[in-house]
């Protein structure tokens, strides 16, 4: 490698340094670094290997170069934004003096609604996990706590308290308590039950002991979709769902907005589009 073309990759790297120095999620991290990456790649196939040498047509002919390979309106958008925070750092750090992401403009796109799961459809995919302990205390935890998938595969046994889970600070998560419903129990304590004696603390574990991915669990969970014939549904509308109903049945937005572990009240407020009729204020969540 040249030392021109090291400028530029170079960049990217100390890009994504500093990036984990302010404690930015992982997977944001990974993004944007995949992100940036493919900016220099794309570049440097045209011969474009020094920072101060990109123009706001090359920027916009990476965005053309993006939609080419087929990626839709929202992810185009998302590596864009990816690419302005990499010139960002670029500009401050005083490798370039001008911004030619500045001009770039995202594409529009249309976010779609939460996809909120009717009682028919959780029920249906709880009566399909029935006989696997394991996939029914996921399904049942993620549906009456509205954890988030990430969370619930970094519960160790001792997050388990009578009447809560403790769910530890992660990256830029604050630590936070989420109640147990007596459904969540009973499925959590049946598959306690029947995990592996093993010195791994996690609490979901694979066949080997070893602590289970989050992809395990998203493979998990759409296994049962399909199984119960719940169609375009995801492991994400478990959390959805949790939060929609609660709203539903007279939850405080402020509680739910500590519950789920939302940074902005503004996040959870969204979920009140979602809702038809809400029910008087209540004082204790509703089991689903």
């Amino acid at each position: 490698m040249n030392p021109v073309n090291f400028e530029l990759a170079g960049s990217q790297k100390k890009f994504v340094t500093f990036l984990e120095k302010t404690g930015k999620a992982h997977a944001t991290i990974l993004a944007y670094g995949k992100d940036a990456a493919q900016l220099v790649q794309f570049l440097a196939e045209k011969k474009i290997t020094q920072p101060t040498s990109v123009t706001v047509d090359m920027v916009e002919e990476f965005k053309k170069y993006l939609f080419d390979l087929g990626y839709i309106p929202k992810t185009v958008s998302r590596k864009l934004n990816s690419i302005k925070t990499f010139f960002r750092f670029l500009e401050e750090t005083k490798t370039i003096k001008t911004n030619p992401t500045l001009a770039v403009t995202h594409p529009k796109y249309v976010n779609k609604p939460p996809r909120i799961l009717a009682e028919t459809e959780y029920r249906a995919l709880r009566d399909a996990a029935r006989q696997d302990p394991r996939a029914a205390a996921i399904i049942e935890l993620l549906l009456q706590t509205g954890m988030r998938i990430s969370e619930l595969a970094r519960l160790e046994l001792e997050d388990v308290k009578d009447t809560h889970l403790i769910i530890r600070p992660f990256e830029s998560h604050s630590q936070r308590m989420v109640s147990l419903n007596n459904a969540a129990k009973r499925a959590l304590e049946s598959y306690l039950n029947h995990r592996s004696q093993t010195k791994n603390n996690h609490i979901f574990i694979t066949k080997t002991g070893k602590p289970l991915l989050v992809r395990n669990i998203r493979a998990s969970v759409n296994r049962y979709f399909q199984i119960a014939k719940v169609s375009n549904a995801k492991v994400n509308d478990l959390r959805h769902t949790f939060i929609t109903h609660q709203l539903e049945n007279g939850a405080s937005v402020v509680l739910l907005q500590k519950l789920v572990g939302h940074k902005r009240l503004s996040t959870t407020e969204k979920y009140l589009d979602l809702i038809k009729n809400k029910a008087t204020p209540a004082l204790k969540l509703e089991e689903l």
